[in-house]
């Protein structure tokens, strides 16, 4: 006969909560200050919503965030320019940043048609031109005020197939004259190899590259955040000893997926009636969403670091 599992709704609730809650990190310093260094001051040295010009004909340059997927690098971003106190605005038609994520099919026209879309510009036809759809977002963009234009997912704009060169002036071509905005990119690692093509793009960008985390540098403060999540979960927390070590590694170095896998391993131990936390329901809820063998498992196996990550997925 089965067990009657009693689940805690609370504890459900609090995960639930905790999966919405923005955790500020030191890497939200060092992208803060990349983009505060495009901004310009005013007189008293406070930062304004006005782009820093580098030429005489308004130039304006951007950042680049490179980091792999599952680092956390949309979240972070958004979180610097939603509490950036000079982009905000209670004003609808002043707009200081806007942010787009590339669309899918990844396109210049594509993603023109979705940053008009994103400043609420009225219904535009496919059929427009891509040079006349990229005329209506300068003008839409300098109408709003807009200082910053944020594209996420950069790097699928060039698997589309076009011409670099002619992705790169389009991009161009928003950092440039009167209304030139600042233009931040995010994206993995391939994002930058195709910025870097043209060297007059490579010198108008400042480039951040968060990288993978490790166990000597973020085993304290893991640990403490894991320690809080079951807190406010009221569970007990995991002490196997290695746990962050097998975390880290398990999330292939990404603070994100560090994140996202702890607040797995809670769910599973809330699900399971289980009030205290361990390497168990790691192994079950990482080893359920990778889908591989106990022999496999990072969490499980006691040659964890001989384990094959890249090669979990591929076919046999």
């Amino acid at each position: 006969m089965a067990k009657d599992i009693c689940v805690s709704t609370f504890a459900l609730k609090a995960i639930a909560d905790l999966r919405k809650k923005y955790i500020t990190t030191s890497r939200d310093d060092i992208f803060r200050k990349r983009l505060d260094g495009q901004l310009d001051r005013d007189a008293d040295g406070n930062l304004i919503a006005k782009p820093l010009t580098f030429t005489s004909t308004g130039d304006t340059h951007g950042v680049a965030l490179i980091e792999g997927s599952g680092g956390g690098k949309t979240s972070l971003v958004h979180h610097v320019l939603s509490n950036h106190s000079a982009l905000q605005s209670d004003d609808p038609t002043y707009r200081p940043w806007v942010g787009v994520r590339v669309p899918s099919p990844a396109t210049l026209k594509s993603l023109g048609l979705e940053i008009l879309r994103e400043t609420g510009y009225p219904g535009v036809s496919k059929s427009r031109k891509e040079w006349d759809i990229w005329l209506l977002v300068r003008s839409r963009l300098k109408l709003l005020g807009t200082v910053v234009l944020w594209i996420d997912e950069a790097h699928d704009l060039f698997r589309a197939g076009k011409a670099v060169e002619d992705i790169l002036k389009m991009l161009k071509s928003v950092m440039q004259g009167e209304g030139a905005v600042i233009l931040v990119l995010s994206g993995v690692d391939t994002l930058w190899q195709m910025a870097s093509y043209d060297d007059q793009v490579k010198r108008r960008f400042s480039k951040v590259t968060l990288p993978s985390i490790s166990a000597s540098t973020h085993e304290k403060p893991l640990r403490g955040l894991i320690k809080k999540f079951c807190a406010e979960a009221d569970l007990s927390p995991p002490d196997e000893v290695d746990l962050i070590d097998r975390l880290i590694y398990a999330s292939r170095g990404r603070f994100g997926r560090c994140i996202e896998n702890s607040l797995a391993a809670l769910e599973c131990a809330v699900l399971a009636g289980d009030t205290k936390v361990t390497i168990q329901h790691f192994a079950e809820s990482w080893g359920a969403h990778e889908d591989v063998v106990p022999g496999k498992n990072v969490f499980l196996s006691p040659r964890w670091a001989e384990i094959d990550l890249a090669e979990l997925h591929k076919p046999l």
